[in-house]
């Protein structure tokens, strides 16, 4: 079955040459590791992997790395011994045994321009194969330089990519080196696979939570509309009824205020002569009439105090209804029933790393402990600063600063 090239990748410099070089993770950061016992004395490793060609293209996997346990610079050259050659075979065969030498990499403290005589002769005697590659890293910096093997000379190469997939082979081979030079951690953790399981989840929690909280927003922004409608009717009610009754108002007190001319003020005067009682009837008349105009102007103050009242309560409503909390146990009912549905679903998907974790043991794992740093546990580790960057990779942290009282880490 033809290989495929892999998703999951980082582009390092330009990579528009050929062949295409994709350089797996763990190595990478096992490189890495060399790149640090290399400022003492010079470190080599050989490369194992496959050269294909992918759509009319060479391509070069690199997935696993052999450190070769002697080597010597003396002058322009580079010395390895048959013993050496001799080990890296046989660790080939136990740790890769379906993939192929495809190159060597070369660590030390300087520029490969001067030991370019020493590496071609080295590279032309034991890899001289069509797209083979070498790689020179400094000591002291973070500069690297990428080659690969094309008309009988070693080219140099723009870049090249970083991939990311299961890679037990050179799990196992990490870890048994790590055994045999004798560096044992005391505590158990989980690997990457599970901490990538539990950062998939709290990702698919927030979400969730940002999602109730959307719903929450617009389902207040709809009753406070409600809200605001019901008041603007209610006044526009209250309105009409106050215009019905200031007018009522004025054609009474027009009535009651009116001017009588001299005709009328004689028949008033005649009126009040002949007979009194009709006077007395008047000035009952008179003081209905001012009844109803009080009764009248205590009924507009009423529905005025009334539509106060509605408009303070329906105001109250509105600001309990926006400041209630949502119930806690509601609330952590739903996460809890919600974060087993989507752990389950995210258990299903995820990797089996049944391969991996079956090659581990309770001295390949550290459990953060109270006042623990990346520094801090490198140290307690390995003796020095120098595997923060390892332990940081070989868990998929960004960020070396996160790390939490009783995390698990996979060490390199």
């Amino acid at each position: 079955m033809e290989r495929q090239l892999p998703k999951n990748v980082r582009q390092i410099g330009n990579v528009c040459d050929e062949p295409k070089i994709y350089v797996e993770d763990y190595v990478d950061t096992y490189l890495s590791q060399i790149r640090m016992k290399a400022i003492d004395s010079p470190q080599a490793a050989a490369l194992v992997g496959d050269i294909t060609e992918k759509d009319g293209q060479a391509v070069v996997y690199i997935s696993g790395a052999i450190q070769m346990k002697e080597i010597e610079i003396k002058g322009t050259d580079i010395v390895i011994n048959e013993d050496t050659k001799k080990e890296l075979e046989e660790k080939q065969k136990e740790y890769f045994p379906s993939q192929d030498i495809v190159g060597w990499c070369l660590v030390e403290n300087g520029h490969p321009m001067s030991l370019n005589r020493g590496v071609n002769k080295i590279h032309g005697k034991m890899y001289a194969k069509e797209n083979t590659v070498f790689i020179w890293k400094d000591s002291l910096e973070s500069d690297e330089m990428f080659f690969a093997y094309k008309y009988g000379e070693l080219m140099q190469m723009g870049g090249h990519y970083i991939y990311y997939e299961k890679n037990p082979d050179m799990q196992n081979y990490m870890i048994n080196t790590r055994r045999q030079n004798g560096v044992t951690p005391s505590e158990v953790v989980e690997d990457r696979a599970a901490k990538d399981f539990r950062s998939t989840i709290r990702e698919k929690n927030a979400y969730r939570e940002q999602r109730q909280s959307s719903r929450l927003l617009y389902v207040t922004s709809i009753l406070l509309v409600i809200v605001v409608l019901a008041i603007g009717v209610s006044t526009m009610n209250n309105y009409d009824k106050m215009e019905s009754v200031q007018n009522t108002l004025e054609i009474l007190s027009q009535s009651v205020n009116r001017p009588r001319d001299g005709t009328e003020a004689a028949e008033d005067d005649a009126a009040k002569e002949d007979d009194a009682e009709p006077v007395e009837e008047d000035r009952e008349a008179a003081g209905e009439e001012a009844q109803v105009s009080e009764a009248q102007a205590n009924e507009v103050q009423v529905q005025e105090a009334q539509a106060n009242e509605v408009q303070v309560q329906e105001a109250q409503a509105q600001e309990s209804m926006s400041d209630a909390p949502v119930s806690e146990e509601v609330r952590e009912s739903k996460e809890e029933a919600s974060g087993e549905e989507e752990a389950a679903e995210a258990m299903a998907n995820m990797p089996n790393a049944a391969d991996t974790m079956g090659q581990l043991s309770e001295n390949d794992f550290y459990v953060v402990k109270k006042g623990d740093t990346l520094d801090s546990i490198s140290i307690k580790i390995y003796g020095d600063r120098g595997e923060v960057e390892a332990i940081c990779k070989m868990n998929g942290l960004s960020d070396g600063n996160l790390i939490f009282i009783g995390q698990k880490l996979l060490l390199p």
